[in-house]
C-alpha cells in the first residue's frame, strides 16, 4: 500500500482532523502526568498519591469510552467529537480559574480529563470507517498516533509552568483546544453508510464472546503500558535520578515519543505480515526489556530500556486495531469502546502500581517485574487463540491474520 491510497481511498480531512483531535485530546488527558513533579511538590504529595493522581485521569477516559462509544453509533462521530471537546474545554476553564486546592481536587479534575481520553472511541472509528479492510492497520495507526500529544505535554507543560506557575498551564491548553475544535467541526465527516444504533445489551452481547475478552487484555497490556508509562516517566525520572521537572518531561518525551509514533508502523507491519505474528514478538520483547529494567538502577541503560518497551507497546496498539476490524468490523463503535476501557484499566493499574511500590519499597522495580508478567501472559494467550483465529474469521478476512 502506497501513502496515496490514503488520499484516493477515503476522507483524508478526516483521517488527519481525527488524528488532530486524537493528539490535542492525548495532551489533555496526560497534563496531570507532565504537571505531576510540580503539583506534588505544591500540594506536599507522597508517592503513593502522586501514582493515584496521574492514574486517575486514565481510568476516568477508560470507563467514559464506554458511553462515548454508545454515543458515537447513537448520534454519530462528529457530534460525540463535539461535545467531547466543548466539556473538556469547560474543564480545563476551570482549572485555570479556581486551581487545584487538595489533592482530593487534582482526582475530581484529573477524572473530568478522562474525557479528553474518551476520544478513542471516537477518533478511531470515525476515520476507519471510510477505508477499506486491507487498510485498516495503517489508518488506525495513523489515527491513533495522535497518541504524540503526551509528547508535547511533557516538553511544553513543565516549562510553562516553570515560568507561569503550574496552574496557568490549564489556560495555555485552551489555546490548542479552541483551534483544534475549529478545524475538526469545519473539515471532519460522517462516513457514508448507516450505522446500526448501539444499546448497552450490545456491549453485555459482546462481552459473552471469548474473542473480546482476549481483545480487551491485550490492549490492557498494550495501551494501558504505553499510557501507563507516560503518565509516569516525568515523575520517575524526577524520583529515581533527582532531575528538575524539566529534565524529567524531556526524557519523559523522548521515550514517550517513540511509542507514539511505532504506532502506525506497527499496524503497517501487521497489514504485510499479520497481526498475530507480530503482536508475539512484541509482546515478548517489552516484557523482557521490563525485567531487565526492574533490575538496573542507571540513568542511561534505563532510557534506553524505556525506549525499547515504548516503541514495542506503541507498535503493538498498531497490530491489536489491524486486527480488531476483521473480528468485529460490524460493531467496531462498541468494541472500540470496550478494548479502550480495558487500555485505561491497564494504564491506571501501572501508574498506581508504580507509586505505590515506590512508596512501600522505595523502588518501582515489583511494579515493572508485576507489568512484564502481563506480557507474557499476553504472548500465551496468542498462542493459545492464533490457529482458532486463522482458521475460522480470520480465513475470510481480506487482511493478513
Amino acid at each position: 500500500m502506497k501513502l496515496s491510497d490514503l488520499k484516493s481511498s477515503g476522507h483524508w480531512p478526516t483521517l488527519l482532523t481525527a488524528f488532530l483531535y486524537f493528539d490535542f485530546s492525548f495532551m489533555v488527558w496526560t497534563l496531570l502526568g507532565a504537571l505531576g513533579p510540580q503539583i506534588a511538590e505544591s500540594l506536599h504529595l507522597s508517592a503513593g498519591q502522586k501514582g493515584i493522581m496521574v492514574a486517575v485521569p486514565i481510568l476516568g477516559g477508560a470507563v467514559l469510552r464506554l458511553a462515548l462509544g454508545l454515543l458515537v453509533d447513537r448520534i454519530g462521530a462528529k457530534t460525540t467529537g463535539i461535545i467531547a471537546q466543548l466539556l473538556v474545554m469547560a474543564s480545563l476553564t476551570c482549572g485555570w480559574v479556581f486551581g487545584l486546592q487538595n489533592f482530593q481536587a487534582t482526582l475530581v479534575f484529573g477524572f473530568t480529563l478522562g474525557i479528553a481520553g474518551a476520544s478513542f472511541a471516537v477518533a478511531l472509528p470515525q476515520a476507519g470507517r471510510w477505508y477499506p479492510p486491507n487498510m485498516q492497520g495503517v489508518v488506525l495507526g495513523l489515527a491513533g498516533a495522535g497518541n504524540v500529544g503526551v509528547v508535547l505535554d511533557s516538553l511544553i507543560a513543565p516549562r510553562l509552568a516553570s515560568i507561569f506557575g503550574w496552574q496557568a498551564v490549564f489556560g495555555f491548553a485552551l489555546i490548542p483546544a479552541v483551534l483544534t475544535f475549529a478545524a475538526y467541526t469545519i473539515f471532519s465527516r460522517e462516513a457514508p453508510g448507516t450505522v446500526a444504533k448501539k444499546k448497552l445489551s450490545d456491549y453485555v452481547r459482546l462481552l459473552k464472546e471469548k474473542d473480546a475478552h482476549w481483545f480487551c487484555f491485550y490492549y490492557t497490556v498494550s495501551f494501558g503500558g504505553f499510557v501507563g508509562l507516560a503518565s509516569y516517566y516525568n515523575l520517575y525520572f524526577r524520583s529515581e535520578f533527582g532531575l528538575s521537572a524539566v529534565k524529567a518531561g524531556d526524557f519523559a518525551a523522548i521515550c514517550t515519543c517513540v511509542g507514539a509514533l511505532a504506532r502506525p508502523i506497527g499496524g503497517a507491519i501487521s497489514d504485510r505480515v499479520g497481526g498475530i505474528r507480530s503482536m508475539l514478538i512484541l509482546y515478548s520483547v517489552a516484557g523482557g526489556l521490563l525485567l531487565v529494567a526492574a533490575g538496573i538502577h542507571s540513568f542511561w541503560p534505563n532510557v534506553v530500556l524505556f525506549l525499547g518497551v515504548s516503541a514495542a507497546l506503541g507498535m503493538c496498539n498498531g497490530s491489536i486495531f489491524q486486527l480488531l476490524p476483521q473480528r468485529f468490523g460490524k460493531d467496531m463503535g462498541v468494541m472500540t469502546g470496550l478494548v479502550g476501557c480495558g487500555g485505561g484499566v491497564g494504564g491506571f493499574y501501572l501508574a498506581t502500581s508504580l507509586g505505590l511500590a515506590k512508596q512501600s519499597f522505595g523502588s518501582c522495580a515489583l511494579g515493572f517485574i508485576a507489568f512484564s508478567v502481563l506480557c507474557f501472559v499476553a504472548v500465551t494467550g496468542l498462542a493459545l487463540v492464533k490457529t482458532r483465529w486463522r482458521t475460522t474469521w480470520g480465513a475470510m478476512a481480506d487482511a493478513r491474520i
